[in-house]
């Protein structure tokens, strides 16, 4: 016969109970407020108590017949919980039947967790051993990869100074043509002496060339041309006549002489503003202004050594004296309006994020086809040409929106274009049409950089993929920032890579710059097709992978299960 019991004292001690149990929240705010259906007497002076919660499992407490009667808090020796919905169990330990077994058939729920301990406790002696092996392969591991990939950027600005003489600059001196072929040259010679004697130097310089003017039809509006369509980084142009037309100037004292007529320093900002304000415009400069100085000094000497020239004639023409010579400097097409900046470099990187980011964020969508959510799933074989169908759209799509943003800061997208002969300000390549280019390089760019991604993320998986990224994002950057004529010959594989050929194009449609589109887009479209062809036995791979992670993890809970049985 169950004995007569106090139900507020009771309802109070199950109230403390339950506020401290760890693993059922939701029937610990509830409890005191629940019919409790069920108490019987347990041995030695403890009372158990059946109640059937929301989910119909047997929930069982334990609690000695002191905290009923004190109406006090159990302690930690006191108090056991437990679940189960065996009713077997349930009777065996009670030693009755209970009526609230799981009739039906419901698995029983795993035992609590066991209680927090100190992290030297020495229980946790092996797991601490595993922990630290593991910390150690992955910290050797990421050191490995830091030390391999990122040496990949620093590399690419390595023996800078070794190989500025790859750069290219035309040195063509038009001096002494006809007419005045009796004159004898004397600013044409002592400009290619000077550059030739620098090619002698130690020191870090340009890669001087000597050409004759007949190479360029005598013409120095070719010259010109040449360095536009990037034959050479920049060029020194001697203007024909230029020793004829000083001598003319100081002899019959021509007031109009103009000593920036003399030569000429050509180059083209737009095609690499780091490479070209660093590297060619500094000592460009330097030779003009080494020139300057060493044929003004030559030259004064000769002019008061000349008792044929009057004091008139050089009044009237001072600059034909001093400084005698300079020369005029011309952007063909200068890097300008700043704005352009992330369009054509930083900017960039956030295409390829946007292209790996795509992946995580669309896969939960297109996964709902092979989910069975009161569906039936789709054939994997049209589930695969669904997902590059998605892909490709998704990327046209974010391709706009990306264009869109250089739209809306005014960048120039509807000048005209012009000459390559003639400095000029914001030409677009493709006129009205400029903006369509843009969005297409983008589009054909994030199609090869994020089916690569694509691609790669299926085979790896997480959290390879991360490394994959920091990778790509390297690799691409380190080949496309800064020139390939000056970095290692390692380093020319980068004229095969996606975003070398997406800067290059972007900078030719901007800017109006010598156009390689067509290769440019040859090797956009090389990359889209092989990842397109790719993309299939990756998704197929990625299939078999998830299934057998799936057996593996289903193998060890049975595994698991029958341990738990045995005992």
């Amino acid at each position: 016969m169950a004995a007569r019991y106090d139900s507020t004292k009771i309802r109070r001690v199950l109230a403390h109970v339950t506020a401290g149990h760890p693993t059922r929240p939701d029937s610990v705010l509830y409890a005191p407020q629940k019919p409790w259906e069920e108490w019987s007497p347990q041995p030695p002076g403890q009372y158990r108590f059946h109640h059937n919660d929301a989910r119909e499992s047997e929930i069982t407490l334990e609690v000695s017949m002191r905290d009923i009667i004190e109406n006090a808090k159990p302690s930690a020796d006191s108090l056991h919980s437990r679940y189960s919905t065996d009713s077997t169990r349930t009777a065996n330990d009670s030693g009755q039947t209970s009526n609230y077994g799981n009739e039906k058939g419901e698995k029983a729920l795993p035992p609590p967790p066991p209680a927090p301990v100190g992290f030297w406790d020495r229980r946790l002696a092996k797991t601490r051993i595993e922990v630290l092996k593991g910390w150690l392969k992955i910290t050797l591991m990421l050191s490995v990869f830091i030390l391999t990939v990122l040496s990949l950027y620093w590399g690419a600005l390595t023996h800078i100074d070794e190989n500025i003489s790859s750069l290219t600059v035309f040195v063509v001196d038009f001096d002494g043509m006809a007419p005045y072929t009796s004159t004898t040259p004397q600013v044409g010679p002592l400009i290619v002496k000077n550059t030739e004697a620098r090619l002698a130097f130690p020191n870090p310089h340009l890669g001087y060339q000597t050409v004759p003017p007949s190479h360029f039809n005598n013409d120095p509006m070719n010259v010109r041309q040449e360095v536009f369509d990037f034959k050479a980084w920049g060029a020194i142009i001697i203007n024909p006549n230029a020793t004829a037309l000083l001598q003319e100037a100081i002899q019959k004292g021509n007031s109009s002489y103009d000593p920036s007529g003399c030569f000429q320093l050509v180059y083209v900002e737009a095609r690499d503003q780091d490479t070209i304000h660093t590297h060619v415009v500094p000592e460009l400069k330097q030779v003009a202004t080494d020139v300057t100085a060493q044929f003004g000094s030559q030259w004064t000497q000769q002019i008061l050594a000349n008792r044929s020239i009057t004091r008139t004639h050089l009044e009237l023409a001072p600059q034909a004296l001093s400084p005698a010579i300079g020369f005029a400097e011309y952007n063909l097409r200068p890097f300008h309006p700043p704005v352009v900046l992330p369009a054509v470099t930083i900017g960039l990187i956030y295409l390829i994020i946007i292209s790996f980011f795509s992946f995580a964020f669309y896969m939960p969508t297109h996964m709902k086809f092979l989910i069975p959510a009161g569906h039936p799933v789709l054939h994997f074989n049209q589930f695969v040409f669904y997902r590059w169908i998605a892909t490709m759209g998704a990327y046209f799509t974010m391709s706009l929106a990306y264009s869109f943003v250089s739209l809306a800061f005014q960048i120039p997208f509807n000048n005209q274009p012009a000459p390559g002969s003639i400095p000029t300000h914001n030409p677009d390549a493709y006129g009205h049409a400029t903006f369509l280019v843009y969005w297409m390089i983008n589009f054909f760019g994030m199609c090869a950089l994020g089916l690569a991604c694509e691609n790669v993320a299926m085979i790896i998986g997480q959290p390879w993929t991360a490394m994959w990224l920091i990778f790509w994002v390297i690799s691409n950057v380190s080949t496309s920032f800064y020139a390939l004529d000056i970095t290692p010959k390692f380093y020319y594989w980068g004229y095969a890579w996606p975003l070398h050929n997406i800067v290059e194009a972007s900078r030719s449609t901007l800017f109006g710059l010598h156009s390689r589109i067509g290769l440019n887009f040859g090797v956009l479209l090389t990359w889209c097709i092989i990842n397109s062809l790719l993309f299939p036995f990756c998704c197929y791979f990625m299939r078999w992978k998830t299934m057998r992670e799936k057996a593996a993890a289903a193998k060890a809970a049975q595994a698991a299960k029958g341990a738990v049985t045995g005992r």
